[in-house]
């Protein structure tokens, strides 16, 4: 059943690519005194991958109309190209899910430190022989950064 349900949807996205480079760009629609405007940009820049794949195949299929209206048909190509690809923000966007998840771990790494640092303070009261309060001090504060850095990147690890 699912690979029929596969063939469905492979033969489906087939026909609908054909059906989009009926709109693509480079066809004799376009000449210099009739240009491609705005919205033939946004159209071309929405299918430009699929233009793209044909144009590897098929040289009377382009991705970008030569014969457009200057600025406007740019703008509107861009706009489409952003628009199916996302301007780049998908690299960069964390879905709910993962942000709660980030501040999930970072509570965790924030209890593990609180807790470390609590253990490590009773074992140097309890031990008598770490020396003088300057000296704690000092190996505290160097002990609370490696151990902060080491939870950091332990965390950043997931």
């Amino acid at each position: 059943m699912s690979q029929l349900y596969a063939s469905v949807r492979f033969i489906a996205v087939l026909l609908l690519a054909v059906a989009l480079t009926s709109c693509t760009a480079g066809d004799s629609q376009f000449t210099a005194e009739s240009p491609a405007g705005f919205f033939w940009g946004l159209w071309h820049g929405v299918i430009s991958v699929i233009s793209l794949v044909i144009h590897l195949f098929n040289d009377n299929v382009v991705v970008y109309e030569v014969d457009n209206s200057g600025g406007w048909y740019d703008f509107g190509f861009l706009l489409g190209v952003i628009m199916v690809w996302g301007g780049g923000c998908h690299a960069s966007c964390k879905t709910k899910q993962e942000r709660e998840s980030d501040q999930e771990w970072d509570e965790i790494g924030d209890k593990v430190e609180k807790k470390v640092m609590r253990r490590l303070k009773a074992w140097a009261e309890e031990d008598e022989s770490t020396g003088s309060d300057g000296e704690w001090e000092e190996i505290s504060e160097k002990v609370e950064k490696k151990l902060k850095r080491k939870i950091r990147e332990w965390a950043e690890k997931d």
